[in-house]
């Protein structure tokens, strides 16, 4: 695809300026004049509207004389609101003049005044930014509780969906396509006097099934979006991620004359959040005492005539069948509802055409990280992989800077610093060294630089949360791919590629009796673990302490195990209190060679009132470790967990959603 035709689809390649060009504002203006709309006041007169006034104007009267014209997606969606709504009374008709958004960026430019940067209505509020721009609507967020509504004809009305009577849905119609005046306003013109109303429309051609060489050609659907000219900040959102699909009324843009590519299946979405103040009783709803049980039970009825349309809350109103046409009335400019129902109406066109499943899932790129510490040495913490600096050096080294220490620096980015795998970090020093050429080589140890061995394997400081001091941080080279197939909403999809910091609390160490507990855990150390086996053969001599054992190892042992270790020993470690245990992998975790068998004295607590207190400390400092909530218990209480003691969130990049 050219590059032309991405900036017209999806604005790619992105233009360096944060305000819109000249010649884009002149081509709005242009449109915006050809309806009959007030045009925006440039500071700049040009004179190209004074040149194209005869061209206007023949435009006008073209229009006058097809007033009642629809471009074809639009005459297929009335056609078929013709015969699904027929005997319901007045069938409204689609508005054959809207501010057709016939490229990528044009969406963006309306939603912000000409001359200024930044645009506040009672439902949006949007701001120039250097990235581009920034929405914030009314509604940030949404709820599924009520919210889905299906006219009772065509299609079954599934059982957890609210069915509402076709008359009630042409009602809702009409009223979508007659906003108040307020919310037709652009925010193009929004800072002078005489500002354009109008709605703004948007064609969609989303990919329903990819192509597949040889087998099939891609299938795309139709959508058409309708909104007033307040929220075309929802579309410039929708074509930011579906794409621009041009002008509907093109022939080369008509879905119908494209049978190789079209799936047959159109659909339409128009924006009305005024509908929030519709009564049920002008909504066309029965009295309670007409009203069935289903009715009464979904309360599609009324008892007083100023009780609002589903209560005055946001709602989604849908017709559809099996035809392949769905109309959806969206009364909320939340923008996740926008792009929830496209991809709901791909759903749609894949089920009817067969062969294809729209896949509602989540995924992302995950690399584990650990909390290393205060020290760490490659040659000791984590496995050799057989890489080594030299073979970094002669593959990579026309993308980093080498020094003569022994070390390299990235050439693009210069906070990235790649060492010798035996490097050695430590903290108390600030100091990062490793072994070059018979001798010691040092640099020091700085905050925001990311330091990568030869295995890809990374380390950096970080100030972890709860007012606890720097640590050390790693994180492995590969990630791992977590897909989250298909599922419902709610079932997960996003929180995979999502920290779980929020879920996360720090809280201290707590001991009952420091003496005795910490008698237990020597206890503990002095045990022999090699008659541990149900398997006489397997042989494991290594202590707790040995640097050979890595406080995983540890977790292990101490966890019971019935495929693999002897019922005496379970029954040993079943008499463990867990606070002991959490203990034993504390000392694992901050345990020093130097220390020997004196590890007891670092570890203390303070006196309160003459007694000994219960939260524990590591050399005269309190120590702080992480508890993961998990829900609540039936009370409100938090469900919470002890984490490893060398937990750190995973890094993670986003793949899907």
């Amino acid at each position: 695809m050219s590059s032309s035709n991405l900036q017209k689809l999806i604005g790619l390649p992105t233009p360096s300026e944060v305000y819109p060009s000249q010649h884009l504002v002149e081509y709005i203006n242009l449109k915006l004049a050809a309806m009959g709309c007030p045009t925006a006041d440039m500071a700049s007169d040009s004179p190209f509207k004074d040149v194209a006034e005869s061209l206007i104007a023949n435009h006008r009267e073209q229009e006058r004389l097809l007033a009642n014209y629809l471009c074809p997606a639009d005459w297929r969606i009335q056609q078929w609101l013709e015969g699904f709504l027929a005997g319901t009374g007045d069938i409204p008709r689609l508005p054959s003049k809207t501010f057709v958004l016939d490229r990528h960026g044009v969406a963006r430019n309306l939603s912000l005044p000409a001359q200024g940067d930044e645009f506040k209505s009672d439902i949006i509020h949007s701001y120039r930014i250097a990235q581009g721009v920034l929405h914030n609507p009314v509604n940030d967020r949404r709820t599924t509780k009520g919210v889905f509504h299906i006219a009772d004809a065509g299609l079954p009305v599934p059982a957890d969906k609210i069915a509402v009577p076709r008359a009630t849905f042409t009602r809702m119609l009409g009223f979508a396509l007659q906003p108040p005046d307020a919310l037709m306003e652009l925010p193009f013109t929004s800072e002078q006097e005489d500002r354009a109303r109008c709605h703004v429309s948007l064609l969609l051609r989303p990919l329903v099934i990819p192509e597949v060489p040889g087998v099939i050609e891609e299938k795309r659907s139709e959508i058409r979006f309708f909104a007033p000219g307040n929220l075309v900040s929802n579309l410039d959102f929708v074509e930011s991620i579906f794409g621009n699909a041009g002008d509907p009324n093109l022939p080369e843009n008509d879905a119908g004359l494209d049978v190789h590519h079209w799936t047959g299946h159109t659909g339409c979405v128009i924006l009305a959040p005024h509908l929030t103040r519709i009564t049920k009783k002008e909504a066309g709803l029965p009295h309670h005492d007409e009203a069935t049980e289903k009715q009464r039970e979904q309360g599609m009825c009324w008892t007083q005539p100023d009780e609002l349309y589903n209560g005055g809350t946001a709602f989604k109103l849908c017709a559809r069948d099996e035809k392949g046409v769905m109309v959806t009335i969206i009364a909320d400019n939340y923008f996740g509802y926008c792009k929830k129902e496209v991809k709901t109406q791909i759903s749609f066109s894949a089920n009817l055409f067969g062969m294809a499943e729209e896949e509602h899932a989540g995924g992302a790129l995950v690399y584990p990280s650990y909390d290393l510490g205060e020290e760490f040495s490659g040659h000791l913490h984590v496995k050799r992989l057989g890489h080594s600096f030299e073979d970094m050096v002669q593959r990579f080294g026309e993308i980093m800077d080498l020094q003569p220490e022994g070390y390299a620096v990235d050439k693009r980015y210069p906070d990235i610093i790649y060492v010798s795998e035996d490097v050695h970090f430590d903290l108390h020093s600030q100091t990062v060294t490793w072994p070059h050429q018979g001798s010691t080589q040092s640099i020091k140890l700085l905050e925001g630089k990311t330091y990568v061995r030869p295995s890809g394997y990374k380390v950096h400081l970080e100030k972890p949360p709860g007012n606890r001091s720097w640590r050390l941080i790693g994180t492995v080279a590969e990630g791992l791919i977590c897909h989250k197939p298909c599922t419902v909403s709610g079932g997960g999809k996003s929180e995979i590629s999502k920290p779980v910091t929020d879920a996360v609390i720090q809280g201290p160490v707590i001991v009952a009796h420091i003496k005795e507990d910490l008698d237990q855990v020597e206890a503990i150390l002095a045990r022999d673990f090699s008659d541990r086996f149900r398997d006489s053969s397997k042989e494991d001599t290594r202590g707790i302490l040995n640097h050979e054992r890595s406080l995983g190892s540890v977790i292990k042992l101490l966890t019971p195990s019935s495929r693999d270790y002897t019922d005496d020993y379970n029954q040993w470690l079943e008499g463990i209190p867990q606070y002991v245990k959490e203990l034993v992998f504390v000392l694992k975790r901050y345990y020093r060679n130097e220390w020997g068998d004196q590890w007891k004295e670092h570890f203390t607590v303070d006196l309160i009132n003459g007694k000994p207190g219960n939260e524990l400390k590591l050399d005269n400092r309190k120590l702080i470790t992480n508890y993961m909530r998990v829900g609540f218990q039936d009370d409100g209480l938090w469900r919470t967990f002890g984490l490893r003691k060398d937990f750190h969130p995973a890094a993670k990049q986003s793949l899907e959603d």
